[in-house]
This record gives structure tokens, C-alpha cells and sequence, in this order.
């Protein structure tokens, strides 16, 4: 029997939404928390122009997502579900980065099907490239995008970054726990396609 393909993405949906915090904190001299960052764009957070913000992500990137932490729940869930549904992971980190996000899996003990690091947020084409059945992001404008674009249920991860309303079919989830509740209720009722 075929089983369910979830697209999972990955940063600040498996890792914790609060992963940039201290970096920003440190790098731009603010006292920022989660609470603070009110859109997904980290940019107006700063005072620096646009170029050099941009500069400093690119150089940043490798250590941050080297030391990620998981978000809360995701490793006790994912490793459960690793065992009856396929886990593609699709996020917009470069490809550049492939092997790090490898090996963070590993130091993490989260296993996968696949990992495709697109390098853009339009996460559209790859959901319907790997046709798959259900989609996990944070991200308010993708969440809803591949909602409307592929016809498939998209359980988004509160964070105050992504908090206008929502469309039906996208279900707003506080964290992994009542993910993890809500897939098993949609699971049981879903012919795979």
C-alpha cells in the first residue's frame, strides 16, 4: 500500500522559530525575542542597509543552521512518523547547503525520504514535483499558496511572524503535539492518491 507523502519545510518548522534571535542579537546589538518579529522578513528588524544585511545572512547561514535547534516536539514526532508516512523535506536554504542539512538530520537522529533545498520560498512546483499529500510550513503566504495551488490540507506553525487569517484548508497548529493529533484524525480518513 502507498503511503502518505508529507513536505515538510524546514526552518522555523523543525527548527525552532527562534533560531535567529541570538545571532541577530549579537551581530546588530538588539534585545529582541520571537514576540518581536511581527513578519517573516528579518530586515526591518535591523538598522544596516539592505545589501549588508543580505551579506551577513549569506555568511551566517552555515554556523546557524549547523546549530539549529530543533523546535519543540518535532524529533519525538517526525522519528514516528519516519516509520509509516515519506518525509520530504522542501525549504528554501540553497543547495549549496545540502550537505549540512544531511548531517544536521544525522547530529538530530531525524530520519528522511528526501531533502530538497530549492533556494526560493515558492515551494509550489516542488509540492506538486513529489505529488505530495499534506504540507507542514511557517510561512503565512507559501502556507496558503500551496494550499490554493495544490488542493492539499497545510498545517501551519504559529509564530507571530504569520498570524492573518487563514484560509480553510489551512490548519493552524500551536506546535508538533497537536500536529501530531490532528494528522492522526486526517490520516485514518485519507485515501492516498
Amino acid at each position: 500500500m502507498k503511503k502518505l507523502r508529507f513536505g515538510i519545510d524546514i526552518d522555523g518548522t523543525v527548527t525552532s522559530p527562534s533560531t535567529f534571535v541570538p545571532y541577530l542579537n549579537e551581530s546588530f546589538q538588539l534585545n529582541i525575542t520571537l514576540e518581536d518579529i511581527k513578519e517573516y522578513d528579518l530586515y526591518p528588524l535591523v538598522s544596516v542597509p539592505k545589501e549588508e544585511f543580505d551579506q551577513w545572512f549569506i555568511n551566517n547561514e552555515p554556523k546557524i543552521y549547523t546549530a539549529s535547534p530543533l523546535a519543540e516536539g518535532a524529533n519525538i514526532v517526525l522519528q514516528k512518523w519516519a516509520k509509516e508516512f515519506e518525509l520530504y523535506f522542501i525549504s528554501a536554504r540553497g543547495s549549496h547547503l545540502l550537505e549540512l542539512t544531511k548531517e544536521w538530520f544525522a547530529n538530530n537522529g531525524l530520519s528522511f525520504d528526501h531533502i530538497d533545498l530549492i533556494g526560493t520560498h515558492d515551494k509550489i512546483s516542488a509540492a506538486k514535483k513529489y505529488k505530495v499529500d499534506l504540507f507542514f510550513e511557517d510561512k503565512h503566504d507559501n502556507a496558503v499558496m500551496i494550499h490554493e495551488q495544490c488542493g492539499i490540507p497545510v498545517l501551519l506553525f504559529d509564530t507571530p511572524y504569520n498570524r492573518d487569517p487563514i484560509p480553510e484548508g489551512v490548519i493552524r497548529v500551536a506546535d508538533w503535539n497537536e500536529a501530531y493529533t490532528w494528522v492522526n484524525k486526517w490520516a485514518k480518513s485519507t485515501i492516498v492518491r
